[in-house]
């Protein structure tokens, strides 16, 4: 896609963070902006200074994790606006642990969100792109897609796989010969709220593990590092860039691309891997 001015964009997890930035760059670029996310006080806020943009925003409160909500953003969406150019499947949660010691519920919400968002943002938003014959998505990985982080196996599982469904989805599409597009972010610390990602805990899931409180050591190491790390309108202004080049892969950080090589190269020479402390 060449061309963002007067198209439409959807963003969840659109009220904080990565996804606030990204509502943001897109308003900039003269997008109207469809802003999702499952708080709705954040979410309103957030909506009315992209609003204050001067572009067109549509709120929509939606938890991604569930099907026929995902599937209701994509109603409103296409009742708006006719269609979507533009979807950000970048809403995340993240707990930490051993993994032995996990719940299973704190299984059962990580892999909600963070995996079935996603899928359930390709099912709803997917087949009018390549009915169009032009659309981009943009699905939040990780640097936990490519390097494995210790004490956080849910995360890592849901960004590794979330790597292997957009590279399935991008040859599907290279092999139907369709000008959609389909794209994996993979940042590494970024300034945002995702340590405290536990507000948002289901209650239908029972008790909070809580396990990044920030009284715990494991809170405490979470928030200091992502608060030191990257702007998100940084990261916003590398996925426009990866949109605008057709690019699968938008690596934001400089560094990243050694400490991948380093990780296969360990694998090829049957080395143990090299431990790594990057979401």
């Amino acid at each position: 896609m060449k061309e963002l001015a007067g198209k439409v964009a959807v963003v969840t997890g659109a009220a904080s963070g990565i996804g606030k930035a990204l509502s943001q760059t897109f308003a900039a670029q003269k997008m109207s902006v469809v802003m999702s996310d499952i708080e709705a006080d954040a979410l309103e806020r957030a909506a009315k200074e992209v609003r204050d943009e001067g572009v067109e925003v549509l709120e929509v409160v939606t938890d991604v994790s569930v099907t026929e909500s995902v599937n209701e953003l994509a109603e409103k969406t296409f009742e708006k606006f006719g269609t979507a150019h533009v979807v950000c499947n970048n809403a995340g949660v993240a707990m930490g642990g051993v993994t032995w010691q996990l719940p299973n519920s704190q299984w059962d919400w990580v892999l909600g969100v963070n995996l079935w968002g996603v899928i359930n943002g390709i099912r709803a938003f997917m087949p009018k792109m390549v009915e169009q014959n032009e659309g981009h998505i943009v699905n939040t990985g990780s640097m936990s897609s490519l390097l494995p982080i210790p004490f956080s196996a849910p995360y890592t599982v849901t960004k590794h796989a979330v790597l292997g469904l957009s590279e399935a989805i991008h040859y599907e599409l290279l092999m139907m010969g369709s000008d959609a597009k389909i794209s994996i972010l993979c940042p590494s610390w970024v300034a945002t709220n995702l340590a405290s990602a536990g507000r948002n805990w289901p209650e239908r899931l029972g008790d909070n593990p809580n396990s990044f409180n920030p009284e715990s050591g494991a809170g405490q190491m979470a928030e200091y590092l992502i608060s030191n790390g990257a702007d998100p309108m940084d990261i916003a202004k590398a996925v426009v860039d990866g949109i605008l080049e057709e690019r699968f892969w938008i690596l934001p950080h400089d560094d990243q691309g050694e400490q991948v090589l380093n990780r296969f190269r360990a694998a090829v020479n049957g080395e143990q891997p090299p431990i790594n402390l990057t979401p």
